[in-house]
């Protein structure tokens, strides 16, 4: 079975998170495509895999297309039974179906007053009443979530499922917005932004994206509230320490000092990825810890 994913801009694009994170969250392989948000339509990027227009878009073997990311995650769960997309016990799978497809349908107010960026973080930023009932809901929903399933765990309804990856990039945005949120709320939030996987999406936004000033807001900015990454910094010159990349094993042509220690890479991308969260990628961590 083949996977071919179609994603946007991983700084901006908040449906393509959560496609991605299905992937990435349950060992699925697939092949990713990315879309230029700044080289026309992505419907008419698109057109070779019709009828998908938007982003994620999700080809099968070639020939089967879905284009909706609530299908893409029944489908996933449907083919793949065992990796607990959904929740296994029957009322947290329940639960977790419901929270995707209010997601799926809600929080206008605040998908529109405060759009994905993942490279900024602001303060100070005004509430007005309908972003401030977009907030009491998410705490409703995610207080009753945890309330029905009991999680051990971070995650809304036992082990990570697809609610999680639904609602990933709504902790971006309540996380670079500063949004207030009650503690329970943002200690899911946090759980988001620690996790490696969110990491290593945002981390590769920086490497590979362009800024898209559209996006942007006038508020104030601060740093961004996820954990501290490793001091890192690309440089032209260098003993490393590897000789082959971390990611691809091949040989080392791009370099970068992490933690005041020089370590190699096979492209600007491998490198850059790292430089900005060098903690969320284990393969890198592997060579940083044993080197």
């Amino acid at each position: 079975m083949t996977y071919d994913l179609y994603l946007g801009d991983r700084t901006y694009s908040s449906w393509s998170l959560r496609g991605w994170l299905l992937f990435e969250k349950f060992g699925l392989a697939c092949n990713t495509h990315f879309v230029d948000f700044n080289s026309g339509t992505v419907a008419a990027q698109l057109e070779k895999i019709a009828p998908a227009k938007t982003v994620p878009a999700l080809q099968i073997d070639n020939t089967l297309v879905l284009s909706d990311s609530l299908a893409i995650a029944e489908e996933l769960a449907s083919r793949h039974p065992t990796l607990g997309i959904w929740p296994t016990d029957q009322d947290a799978r329940a639960t977790a179906r419901n929270l995707c497809a209010e997601m799926h349908s809600g929080f206008m107010n605040l998908r529109s007053e405060c759009p994905m960026n993942l490279r900024i973080a602001y303060t100070s930023v005004p509430l007005d009443a309908d972003l401030k009932a977009d907030l009491q809901r998410l705490e409703k929903i995610w207080d009753h979530a945890r309330s029905v399933t009991k999680p051990k765990g971070p995650w809304l309804c036992g082990d990570y499922s697809a609610a999680d990856a639904f609602f990933a990039p709504i902790a971006g945005r309540i996380a670079g917005y500063g949004l207030p949120v009650s503690a329970a709320a943002k200690a899911y939030v946090d759980a988001h932004l620690a996790d490696p996987a969110f990491r290593r999406w945002r981390a590769m936004g920086f490497a590979a994206g362009d800024v898209l000033t559209w996006y942007n807001k006038s508020h104030e900015q601060v740093s961004w509230p996820g954990p501290t990454p490793i001091p890192a910094k690309a440089v032209e010159a260098g003993d490393a320490e590897n000789e082959q990349c971390p990611y691809s094993g091949k040989e080392v042509t791009h370099l970068a000092e992490i933690d005041g220690r020089i370590f190699g890479f096979c492209n600007a991308f491998c490198r850059d990825k790292t430089v900005v969260d060098a903690a969320a990628f284990p393969a890198f961590i592997e060579i940083y810890n044993h080197g």
